[in-house]
């Protein structure tokens, strides 16, 4: 009997997680959109910080070699760390609207002139 309810039990969960979700709604996208960008700029971050203490080691390095009086050999110039600053979401939405504007003040007809 037991297993007649669970086998039951499984198709009824089975049937309700082929339920097709209803699309998300405006406020979801924008949601999700601005959790991506702090993802982003949490990545940009990470990378940032790892950069600057890969610097820090390989400065650490250098001068541990030259104080033992060896030759550190060519240095490698490597791109410089790009601080990603603090963290900014400026919505899609809310971005194209002044271009919008502005391109709807450009459309507009010319006055016509009077001779």
């Amino acid at each position: 009997m037991k297993r007649i309810l669970s086998t039951a039990a499984l198709c009824l969960l089975g049937t309700a997680l082929h339920a097709k979700l209803p699309a998300p709604s405006d406020e979801a996208k924008a949601k999700a959109a601005e959790a991506a960008a702090k993802t982003a700029h949490g990545t940009k971050v990470a990378d940032f910080q790892l950069c600057k203490s890969r610097e820090k080691v390989a400065d650490q390095y250098r001068a541990q070699l030259k104080k033992s009086g060896k030759d550190a050999g060519a240095v490698v110039d490597t791109p410089a760390c790009a601080d990603p600053g603090a963290f900014v979401y400026v919505p899609p939405a809310a971005a194209s609207a002044p271009a919008a504007a502005t391109a709807a003040a450009s459309a507009a007809p010319a006055p016509a002139k009077k001779g």
